[in-house]
């Protein structure tokens, strides 16, 4: 019996060690990505190099490209402008010239003449990628020689800077926030339960109200709550709740908040807004639950 009992508890510990949920945090500065050019197989690799004025989708990239079969990589400098990209190889000047480009491109209203300027440096390729068609692959035009060629990369993203905050599921499973809450990051693990309707995970978290600091909300202290994601029993994603304590974008400030003795329930009060009427957040994190009432 006493063997039995052993057994029986070592495989329910085995089984919660492997209930362990984790959040990791990696920020990405530089991407790789496949495609081609006139469909002969390329590589690209891409890298932040700091953005232009204030937003942090406006920046310069520089990298390089080569062909698979080749592999002999080609410089490449150039500008991430919210999706678009213009790439250039300007030979044995590539250093040089980029740093001409850079002291020269300065403003938003500069990043539209990109490409004026750049051929003033006379590049000996370049690319461009102005399609906006989020839901297809990118592509864009190649330019050698008086000659244009299309060219296509294998990604339907091609954001070169990534917020990722990955959470490490059981069952061997992985998600990232990045891909389908929003782009801004800032997630914190705070608990997690499994129950006979499934699985939920509670984060909270800060972030910036936006990525372009001289736009609306831009120097705010940010936005601030809880996420509640929802994932089936064998750890299949499903959906997310949100519920903001603080908002530039909603205009929710001067939030209260009190805590249960043991620390385990939280009240949040947020007052009235131009929006919506005044709400109390209680946040359970033992039961990982966040209840909304009037």
């Amino acid at each position: 019996m006493k063997k039995i009992f052993t057994l029986l508890f070592s495989l329910s510990l085995t089984f919660f060690l492997c209930q362990k949920v984790e959040l990791k945090e990696i920020t990405d500065s530089s991407q790789v990505f496949k495609g081609e050019i006139a469909g002969i197989p390329i590589t690209m690799q891409l890298n932040y190099t700091g953005i232009v004025d204030c937003s942090q989708y406006q920046h310069f990239v520089d990298g390089w490209y080569y062909y698979n079969k080749h592999q002999k990589k080609i410089p490449l400098s150039g500008i991430y402008d919210y999706g678009k990209l213009y790439l250039y190889n300007f030979g044995s000047k590539q250093k040089q010239s980029f740093k001409i480009l850079q002291d020269k491109i300065t403003s938003p209203q500069l990043i539209e003449k990109t490409d004026s300027i750049a051929q003033t440096l006379k590049p000996k390729e370049s690319f461009d990628f102005t399609n906006e068609d989020l839901h297809t692959d990118i592509t864009g035009n190649f330019h050698l020689k008086n000659k244009t060629y299309a060219v296509k990369l294998f990604t339907i993203d091609n954001t070169i800077y990534r917020f990722n905050n990955y959470l490490i599921l059981p069952d061997n499973k992985k998600i990232n926030t990045y891909d389908f809450i929003d782009r801004y990051g800032g997630n914190e693990l705070i608990s997690y339960k499994s129950d006979n309707a499934g699985n939920r995970v509670l984060l909270y978290f800060e972030h910036t109200s936006n990525f372009n600091a001289c736009g609306m909300c831009g120097a705010s202290e940010g936005e601030k709550g809880y996420r509640i994601l929802y994932f089936t029993k064998d750890w299949n994603y499903k959906n997310y709740e949100e519920f903001l304590t603080e908002s530039c974008l909603q205009n929710i400030y001067d939030t209260t908040e009190t805590k249960s003795k043991d620390r385990k329930i939280l009240k949040y009060k947020i007052g009235k807004t131009t929006t919506s009427p005044a709400y109390t957040l209680t946040v359970d994190l033992n039961n990982v639950s966040v209840i909304k009432t009037k």
